[in-house]
Order: structure tokens, then C-alpha cells, then sequence
């Protein structure tokens, strides 16, 4: 049988020991390459992140500042309005409800005035119609008297107008010297 040497034996331990811790060395090192290569990558990708999420954080920090400042100015707004509206709620209902009584006292002399313009306007149509007709009366009677007087006026003087044409037609054949005959 074969004889092992130990030493040799010892010696192949060690060898492929030694290869077996360089093997890891080696593996170990490649890990550890792609490990810092990988966290690199990762911290590239977080500054990234950082660098676009910073920007939107502070906006939004701001903003909600800005939020709570509108907000607590709209709570003050809000609570003025409130007690405004308590003081002039009563004020506007009272006014409201003299606007109704004067508009329905309006309304009430506004018939009233519509009532009284409506008799006005029948007794003045009333009165012209009267006054029309004793115009109407006065003028007839004046043509009437007018026809009378020129009917009286005229018949002597159309008499008067013969008479003196009869004369003039007299005169005129008592001056014409007589023909012989």
C-alpha cells in the first residue's frame, strides 16, 4: 500500500488550504467589489432622490405654513362674520320688514292715486264734453244769427241794388238821343 508522507500530506492540506483562502480572498473580493459597486449605485440613486424629494419637502413645508396662516386668517374671518352677522341679523330683519310695510302702504296709495286719477280724468271728460257742447250750441247759433243778418242785410240792399240799376238804366235811355225814323 501506499505510504501517505505526512509531511506531504501536510503539505497538500496547506496547498489546497491556501488555495482554498485565496479562492475566498478572491471571491470575497469580487463580493466586495460589487457590494461598493451596488452601494454606490444605491447612493447615487438616494442623492438622486434626495436632491428631487428636498425641493417638493421644502415647498410643501412652506405651503403648509402658508396654509395655517390663511387658515387661521379664515377663522378670523369666519368668526367676524359671524358676530357682524349677529349684530345686523335683527337690524336687516327690521329693515326687511319696513321695506314690506312701505312697499304695501305704496301699493295701498298707489290704488288710492290710480282711483283718484281714473274719477279725475271722467269728471274732466265730462266737463269737455259740456263745454263742447255748449260751444258747439254757441257757434250754431252764431252761424244761425249770422244767416239772419246777412238775410236782412241783403234783401234791402238787393232792392236797393234794383232800384238804383232800374234808375241808372232810366238815366241811361233818357240821355241816348232819339233815331229818326
Amino acid at each position: 500500500m501506499l505510504k501517505f508522507d505526512h509531511e506531504l500530506v501536510l503539505l497538500a492540506f496547506v496547498v489546497v488550504t491556501g488555495l482554498a483562502v485565496s479562492l475566498q480572498a478572491i471571491i470575497l473580493f469580487l463580493i466586495f467589489l460589487a457590494l461598493r459597486k451596488a452601494a454606490n449605485g444605491i447612493r447615487e440613486e438616494v442623492e438622486n432622490l434626495r436632491a428631487s424629494i428636498m425641493p417638493v419637502l421644502f415647498d410643501t413645508r412652506d405651503l403648509l405654513a402658508n396654509t395655517q396662516g390663511a387658515l387661521a386668517n379664515t377663522q378670523a374671518l369666519v368668526a367676524n362674520a359671524q358676530g357682524f352677522m349677529t349684530r345686523v341679523g335683527p337690524k336687516i330683519e327690521a329693515a326687511t320688514a319696513d321695506v314690506v310695510d312701505i312697499t304695501h302702504r305704496l301699493r295701498e296709495q298707489v290704488a288710492e292715486l290710480q282711483s283718484s286719477t281714473g274719477e279725475i280724468l271722467n269728471r274732466v271728460r265730462r266737463q269737455s264734453n259740456r263745454v263742447d257742447d255748449m260751444l258747439s250750441g254757441f257757434l250754431n247759433r252764431v252761424d244761425y244769427a249770422g244767416s239772419i243778418v246777412i238775410d236782412a242785410v241783403n234783401k234791402p240792399v238787393r232792392q236797393v241794388s234794383g232800384i238804383l240799376r232800374s234808375a241808372k238804366a232810366i238815366v241811361e235811355s233818357l240821355r241816348t238821343p232819339v233815331a229818326r225814323r
